[in-house]
C-alpha cells in the first residue's frame, strides 16, 4: 500500500522573539540568494556588515508585540491547520509541516517522512501568490534536501491559489464577519512586497512587465506566473466577491526591503487615506493565510498607529485564514486536486 504524505510549508519564524534567536533566522532567511538576489560576496556584506547590525533589535521588539504563551503565531497557526486537516485525509496519508527558514526544518521533515516509509509526497506552500522569493525557494530547498539524504518519492505540488474559488470565499467569509460591524469608509488589500527587478526578470518575454501602467491588469503568457499579476487577480476576485465597487479598493504592497518594490507601498497609503479624510480603514491582508509578524505587528499595531496619526479613528484588520473550518477544507480540496489519493 502506498504511503502518501501532504507537506505544509510556510516561511518561517525565529525560536523566540530575543535578539540572538531573531539574528539567527534572519541570516538564514536573508541569506537566500532568491530573498536578496545579488553576487554573494555583496549579499554576505550586506547582510553582514549593514543588516545584522541593525535589524534584529528592531525586528525582535515587533516580534514582541505579537509574541503569545503559545509562542509565535505563524508557528501555532500553522500547526493548528496541520492537526485539522490531518482527520480528513485518508489513514494512510501523513500531514506534515515546515518552514523554509527556522525550525522545523524542511530538512529535519523530509527525513522523518523518508525513514517512516512514506512514498509519496505532495507539498502544499502556503503561498497563495506564485514568488521566486517564496514559493521557487521552497521548491529548490526541497530538491536539495532529497538529494542530500539520496531519496527519491514521487513528489508534487500544489500550484498557486491565488484565484481558487474556495480561496477567495473562505477571505471573503472573514471579511464579511467584520464588516458587519465596522463602518468602514475604504478597503485596503495589502499584500507582501516584490521588487520590481524580479518582476521584470521573470517576465519570459521581456517586453511586458512593467512596460505600461496596466501590465498587471491584463491575462497573457507573458504574465501567467507574475507575483504582482496574481495579486491583482485576487483583490479583484476579493473585491468582486464582497461586492465592493473599484472606488471602494485599493490594492498595496507592504513589508518592502530594498530596490524599488511594487507600488503603492501600504504605509504611505494608509497615510494619505487619512489625510484626504477617511475615518474608518478595513485592511485584508491577502497573501498570508496565517496571521503573522506582518500581519498583526506591521498592520494591526503600526499602520494603525500611523493612520491614527495622520488623522484617521481606527484601522481594523480582517484577520487572516488560520485554522478556520473553511480553509482547512479548501486545503483539503487544493491537495486532493493534485493527489485524489490522499
Amino acid at each position: 500500500m502506498t504511503k502518501h504524505a501532504l507537506l505544509l510549508v510556510n516561511l518561517g519564524t525565529p525560536k523566540s522573539p530575543g535578539v540572538d534567536d531573531v539574528r539567527v533566522y534572519l541570516r538564514e532567511f536573508l541569506g537566500d540568494p532568491d530573498v536578496i538576489s545579488m553576487p554573494a560576496p555583496l549579499r554576505w556584506l550586506l547582510l553582514e556588515g549593514i543588516i545584522l547590525r541593525t535589524r534584529p533589535k528592531k525586528s525582535a521588539h515587533a516580534y514582541q508585540q505579537v509574541w503569545t504563551d503559545r509562542g509565535s503565531p505563524l508557528m501555532f497557526h500553522t500547526e493548528d491547520l496541520r492537526d485539522a486537516v490531518r482527520p480528513k485525509l485518508a489513514s494512510t496519508t501523513t500531514v506534515a509541516m515546515a518552514m523554509r527558514y527556522g525550525e522545523p526544518s524542511i530538512a529535519s521533515v523530509l527525513r522523518t517522512l523518508k525513514d517512516d516509509g512514506v512514498d509519496d509526497v505532495t507539498v502544499l506552500p502556503l503561498y497563495p501568490q506564485y514568488a521566486r522569493a517564496s514559493t521557487l525557494t521552497v521548491e529548490k530547498k526541497i530538491a536539495l534536501e532529497l538529494k542530500r539524504v539520496q531519496w527519491a518519492p514521487a513528489l508534487k505540488y500544489v500550484p498557486a491559489f491565488f484565484d481558487d474559488d474556495g480561496y477567495i470565499d473562505a477571505f471573503a467569509e472573514q471579511g464579511k464577519t467584520v464588516m458587519g460591524d465596522f463602518a468602514f469608509d475604504h478597503v485596503l488589500m495589502s499584500f507582501h512586497g516584490y521588487p520590481e527587478r524580479y518582476l521584470r526578470e521573470d517576465d519570459p518575454s521581456g517586453k511586458h512587465c512593467l512596460k505600461r501602467g496596466d501590465c498587471c491588469d491584463v491575462d497573457v503568457d507573458a504574465n501567467k506566473d507574475c507575483y504582482k499579476h496574481q495579486c491583482v487577480v485576487t483583490a479583484k476576485l476579493l473585491r468582486e466577491r464582497l461586492g465592493l465597487s473599484e472606488a471602494q479598493v485599493t490594492t498595496c504592497y507592504q513589508s518592502r526591503l530594498q530596490d524599488t518594490w511594487v507600488k503603492p507601498y501600504t504605509d504611505q497609503v494608509v497615510v494619505e487615506a487619512a489625510k484626504r479624510g477617511v475615518k474608518k480603514l478595513l485592511v485584508f491582508s491577502p497573501a498570508f493565510v496565517a496571521d503573522c509578524l506582518e500581519t498583526l505587528e506591521e498592520l494591526a499595531l503600526r499602520a494603525n498607529e500611523d493612520f491614527r496619526a495622520a488623522g484617521g479613528e481606527e484601522l481594523r484588520l480582517v484577520p487572516s485564514l488560520n485554522s478556520g473550518e473553511r480553509w482547512v477544507n479548501v486545503v483539503v480540496d487544493l491537495a486532493r486536486a493534485v493527489t485524489p489519493a490522499l
